[in-house]
């Protein structure tokens, strides 16, 4: 399950994700509206998290012209603004919710959830490439009858991958999804689960592969015999 958040106040923003990432969702975090409209138009979201009050362009024009072009993600506002008015104006921008600051952690993960069930993408707890599927439930990988399990880590650069097949991801993109932020990992540790993928599915004799891209990154994709 994949997340932007956009929000200009960076303490909430990084909170965020990493409460969205330790409940095992794959986020991304802009700044300024901008960059959300850029993010969104370029890449796949299940929710999107606004905030209304951003620069370069608010969080009510980004919506309205992302339901203009047919994108149909669900999406939250995070505001200051709790008037009554002000959540009609943002509901009638193209909104799914609407949540005013400050907030309860546990409903806003609450309120995520209600989203993502609404997404008519909805990411299914199996995940299946060549004859490797990820259970998402249970953190194992399965092929062949063979079955092997994840730790956490491995688990979300898997999920990452199985979710967005042939797609280069540049090491501080992994580090970025994976990692917390204030994370005090090395970038060489993506190096390094990278190797264990790799060591899990031969073991289980897996027809896909997780390719080092010289200067890019690595990618998953089918083996080619």
């Amino acid at each position: 399950m994949k997340v932007l958040i956009a929000e200009d106040e960076i303490s909430i923003a990084n909170a965020l994700k990493v409460m969205l990432t330790k409940n095992k969702y794959i986020v991304d975090v802009v700044y300024n509206g901008k960059d959300a409209f850029d993010y969104i138009t370029h890449f796949s979201y299940d929710v999107l998290i606004l905030d209304i009050m951003m620069p370069d362009m608010d969080g009510l024009t980004v919506l309205k012209e992302l339901r203009k072009q047919g994108i149909t993600t669900p999406a939250l506002f995070l505001t200051a603004k709790s008037d009554i008015e002000d959540k009609v104006i943002g509901l009638d921008a193209g909104a799914d919710d609407y949540l005013a600051k400050p907030f309860a952690f546990k409903e806003f993960l609450a309120r995520v959830r209600a989203l993502a069930r609404r997404c008519e993408t909805y990411s299914p707890n199996m995940i299946t490439l060549g004859n490797t599927t990820l259970d998402c439930s249970q953190y194992t990988l399965n092929a062949n009858n063979n079955c092997v399990r994840l730790n956490n880590k491995e688990f979300l650069l898997m999920e990452l991958f199985l979710r967005h097949p042939h797609q280069v991801f540049s090491t501080e993109r992994l580090m970025d999804n994976v990692w917390e932020q204030d994370s005090t990992s090395e970038l060489d540790v993506v190096w390094t689960y990278i190797g264990f993928l790799r060591k899990k599915l031969k073991s289980i004799h897996s027809d896909i592969e997780i390719k080092t891209i010289r200067g890019a990154g690595y990618l998953l994709e089918e083996s080619v015999c």
